[in-house]
This record gives structure tokens, sequence and C-alpha cells, in this order.
């Protein structure tokens, strides 16, 4: 069995994080290496989808209650104005194969692509 991911671990309270939003599937937390001004990390709490394809061929619910819920967070800590990236695969910067989105508002810091 694979050791649990980071994400995992943030579900299971096993690392600290800032949570500024969480339903029965999803949770959402500030990033701890901010590429923004505004850029929290919103990941459904099951490890089932490795990525966004797997999830909206799997699941397009849950991908709506996570657009939805960073469209509610971007209200909240952002006048509501956000961009969403979802990174899918090693060479486009995924690190975490956990399905997650980049909710990002404000200037990207330099060299950041999200």
């Amino acid at each position: 069995m694979a050791e649990p991911t980071v994400f995992e671990r943030i579900v299971a309270r096993e690392i600290p994080a800032e949570i500024v939003l969480e339903t029965d599937r999803i949770i959402a937390f500030t990033d701890i290496a901010p590429q923004a001004p505004m850029h929290v990390v919103v990941v459904p709490k099951s490890p089932q989808y490795r990525d966004v394809v797997e999830l909206a061929a799997g699941d397009p619910h849950l991908m709506a209650e996570m657009v939805q819920a960073a469209q509610a967070i971007a209200r909240e800590r952002a006048e509501g104005d956000f961009r969403l990236v979802f990174n899918t695969g090693e060479l486009a910067g995924q690190t975490v194969f956990h399905v997650h989105a980049h909710v990002l508002a404000g200037a990207l810091r330099e060299g950041s692509l999200a």
C-alpha cells in the first residue's frame, strides 16, 4: 500500500494547515509556498483521483464542488476574482498525485506558473 500523500495527512489532521473551508467531501487550506497574495489549495478528502482528468471522468459533481469552493473562497478573500489551476502530470508541475486545485488571486510571484 502506498504512503499517504501530504493531502491525505492534512485531511487526517496529521499535518497542520490553515483550513479556510471544509465540507463533507472537500477541504481547502492556504498554500505553504504561496505563488500569489491569495493562494489556497482545494482538495477532495478522498484520494481516489490522481488528477483533474480522472476526477472529471469519475465524479463531475465533485469537480463542480471544488469550483464552487474556489469561487466562495475568492469572494471572501479576493473580491471574487481568481485563477483556478489544476496541474496534471509531472511535466506540468504536479508534485502531489491527489487531485487538487490552486485558487490564486492578485499578482503572481515572478517566475510562477502556479
